[in-house]
């Protein structure tokens, strides 16, 4: 029996998410993901990421062809953007706020991205844009932290 294909609004697990954001990455940047780059790319095991494109590809997330590469199908394409998406305005969000260190903005990032409703992240969007065009709103609640 075949594996039915889930659709970018099924419930996929914080390294699927990864792995697909990952994948999306490379392509973007060199063309093509193989198994050996990603595994480079996340610090792990190649039969760790053989395993989980293994489960990517039944899932519908993926085409993966052994010693080939992989595409993404539309609906990990879908998942990747979305998490990328999510990825960039936690980011913007955090410098607009002032936080400086690279670092600290990356892991916090990292942490955030996979376990924020959608709600709250239309939220932090909505203010993050609002912050961005009112620098001001920003100083004034730093220098009234300042004086705390």
């Amino acid at each position: 029996m075949a594996a039915r294909p889930k659709s970018a609004r099924s419930r996929t697990t914080v390294a699927a998410e990864d792995y697909l954001e990952k994948i999306e990455q490379l392509i973007s940047r060199k063309g093509y993901a193989r198994v050996v780059d990603i595994a480079t790319e996340l610090k792990i095991a190649q039969a760790s990421v053989t395993a989980m494109v293994q489960r990517l590809d039944a899932e519908g997330f993926v085409k993966y062809e052994k010693y080939r590469g992989m595409v993404l199908t539309s609906s990990g394409l879908e998942v990747a953007r979305r998490i990328a998406h999510r990825h960039q305005l936690l980011t913007d969000f955090l410098r607009t706020l002032g936080i400086a260190d690279e670092k600290v903005i990356y892991d916090d990032v990292e942490g955030m991205e996979h376990h924020i409703s959608p709600e709250t992240f239309q939220a932090i969007e909505a203010l993050t844009r609002y912050l961005e065009k009112n620098p001001g709103v920003v100083a004034k609640a730093q220098a009234a932290a300042a004086r705390r």
